[in-house]
């Protein structure tokens, strides 16, 4: 079973489960205030802050590291909720992860935000170079390491940038010999090969009944190129009960960059 954590808001009763998933390189906190403030505004609601398959608390997830396995996982969680999940967020990686599992019979999802998530194939990583770049740089780091600023150190020896290294350090877990980068990379290139493949058009083209389809893309984001978000935006026009497209001006990282705009995106299409 996923690790996970389950945020209420203060003096609340929910009777509703909304799933959050996070990218390729995070894991459940990284949503965290998400979570809160979207429970806060809307109380009917039990946030699900979920850590996937080889992230956080669920390194020893078992079977193939795959999109499939990865979406099968969080059914199997859902599946175990007290309260019914009934809408689920994911952020990259996380996203698509949402999307598998929406074309799956095994939910009772009401609406889908799939954030800065492109959902077709990709097989030339196109708009994710620079998810390719960190993962060099956390394979030629030496590790472990003394301590947590000592691995922040070297990774800016390596990517000049100190908000992602401290982000990164989040992940980092504590062995005997010192502290070292928590997900497996192995693992973490797998289900990234898995992402790059797999091609979800077609369930946002025509989400199951019952089901709605929110894709939110950061304006100067390049996961979704020009001819992505102008299919993105026909299926919305051609089904706006069923999908629905925002744009958001930041980049790839929306969650950070614009908390508020995400958190409306959201909260306008989610019942009380």
């Amino acid at each position: 079973m996923l690790a996970h954590d389950v945020v209420i808001a203060a003096g609340a009763r929910p009777d509703r489960s909304f799933v959050l998933l996070h990218g390729i390189l995070g894991s459940g906190p990284n949503l965290r205030t998400l979570a809160r403030r979207l429970v806060e505004q809307r109380p009917g609601w039990a946030a699900i802050l979920v850590d996937l398959r080889r992230h956080g608390g669920s390194l020893e997830a078992p079977g193939p590291d795959t999109l499939e396995q990865a979406a099968l996982d969080v059914a199997e969680l859902a599946r175990s909720l007290e309260r019914p999940a009934r809408a689920v967020l994911g952020h990259s990686f996380g996203g698509k992860v949402a999307l598998q599992w929406l074309a799956s019979s095994d939910h009772e999802l009401a609406d889908v935000f799939v954030v800065d998530s492109n959902p077709g194939p990709r097989p030339d990583a196109r708009g994710s170079e620079g998810t390719l770049r960190v993962l060099d740089v956390l394979g030629s780091l030496p590790g472990p390491f003394a301590a947590r600023e000592d691995f922040v150190s070297a990774f800016v020896a390596e990517d000049p940038r100190p908000a992602i290294a401290q982000w990164l350090a989040m992940s980092l877990r504590r062995d005997d010999d010192g502290w070292r980068f928590g997900p497996p990379l192995p693992s973490i290139r797998a289900l990234l090969a898995s992402y790059f493949a797999v091609d979800l058009w077609p369930v946002v083209e025509s989400p199951p009944a019952r089901s709605r389809v929110h894709l939110v893309i950061g304006e100067r984001s390049s996961v979704l190129d020009a001819a992505d978000r102008e299919r993105a935006a026909r299926i919305a026009a051609r089904i706006p009960e069923r999908a629905s497209v925002t744009l958001l001006p930041t980049d790839h990282w929306v969650h950070v960059e614009d908390l508020d705009g995400l958190l409306r995106a959201v909260v306008e299409r989610t019942p009380g």
